[in-house]
């Protein structure tokens, strides 16, 4: 299995990490060229959805990443990667996401849920995290929420969570998606 991980900015390196210890090839998606190798499966990382947004567009990666997505590529988008998958940016998924919803920096939190199929105790790590507002289909199905607001979904081969798994030990979300590869 070869996972593409979108390294325009952002914690790219810490789902490297994750997927390393997981035994899995990843490769740094930085410009079209580096889009264009073979790969099962995408990860948008955390970081700023605006500049990483602008930088999509500006490297000519919108479109063929956004067309792979719908054409069922695997993806898994953490913070401003569930916000690139919403409704207005790329809008593979059928979500609309309140960005900064849990306020500045020092709004982050870190906290353990439940998420469908996983189980308890799973550790959720927000920075200025978004969450789900609105789930605008029934092809998006909800996996976990936090004091009643959606922080985790899926649609077909898309994962998103408001929080941040790359950041904390435990390995479920990864092998969730991998699973999901597979």
């Amino acid at each position: 299995m070869r996972v593409a991980v979108m390294a325009l900015q952002g914690a790219f390196i810490e789902h490297e990490q994750v997927l390393k210890r997981l035994g899995v090839e990843t490769f740094e998606v930085r410009q079209l060229a580096d889009w264009q190798q073979h790969k099962d499966a995408l990860i948008l990382p955390g970081g700023e959805s605006t500049v990483q947004m602008r930088l999509l567009s500006q490297l000519a990666l919108h479109g063929p990443v956004r067309e792979a997505i719908l054409n069922g590529l695997p993806v898994f988008g953490t913070c401003a990667g569930m916000i690139l998958l919403s409704e207005g940016r790329l809008a593979t998924m059928d979500i609309r996401v309140r960005r900064n919803a849990y306020g500045r920096q020092l709004g982050s939190f870190h906290t353990e849920g439940q998420v469908v199929g996983l189980g308890d105790h799973i550790p959720m790590t927000f920075i200025r995290a978004p969450y789900i507002e609105e789930i605008l289909s029934s092809r998006s199905e909800i996996l976990a929420e936090v004091n009643g607001h959606i922080v985790a979904a899926r649609q077909g081969n898309q994962l998103v969570t408001s929080f941040h798994p790359e950041l904390d030990p435990d390995l479920r979300l990864h092998r969730y998606f991998l699973q999901m590869v597979a």
